[in-house]
């Protein structure tokens, strides 16, 4: 068994959650116990950043799990694993979804990138629009008095900008 201590300078939102020693010291601590060893075949994997990173990473999958909760995965309404069934898998194609928006598409929006399902609902998934077809043509008609606009249309252009399959 191995524990890792990891010390940082708390900033921002990390201010709010901090224990006695930590506002005495200023430092913010989290520890780690773990039983990996050095994985054979796997270059630095006895550094203690390596194992702190695999921690982070299974974080991120956790909040991804949490989000995915959210969109409907948490309480099946039905008491019958067929009636259930097909609200899991569309509640997983709209969570898989919600995520290819995010990668390609909302990359480097700061508010967006990270935000949480309801407040992709409000700014994203409920824009008002229609879609329109004109001289072999498509035109996007958003109101323009949505304050989130620019941001789907932005999206919305790197999305039909990809190249098609074939």
């Amino acid at each position: 068994m191995r524990l890792i201590v990891r010390r940082v300078r708390p900033s921002g939102r990390h201010t709010d959650n901090l224990t006695d020693l930590e506002k005495r010291t200023g430092w913010k601590y989290s520890i780690v116990a773990t039983d990996i060893t050095k994985p054979w075949g796997v270059a630095g994997s006895h550094q203690v950043q390596w194992i702190d990173a695999l921690h982070r990473h299974h974080a991120v999958v956790e909040d991804r799990v949490r989000t995915n909760k959210a969109m409907a995965l948490h309480n099946p309404p039905a008491t019958s694993w067929t009636s259930n069934r097909s609200r899991m898998l569309a509640a997983n194609v709209a969570a898989d979804l919600d995520a290819w928006l995010r990668l390609l598409a909302l990359h480097d929006q700061d508010s967006l990138a990270d935000a949480e399902p309801p407040t992709m609902r409000m700014r994203i998934h409920h824009q008002t629009g229609r879609l329109a077809h004109h001289a072999r043509a498509r035109r996007l008609r958003l109101d323009a008095s949505w304050p989130w606009a620019a941001a789907f249309a932005l999206a919305w252009y790197r999305l039909t900008g990809l190249p098609q399959t074939t």
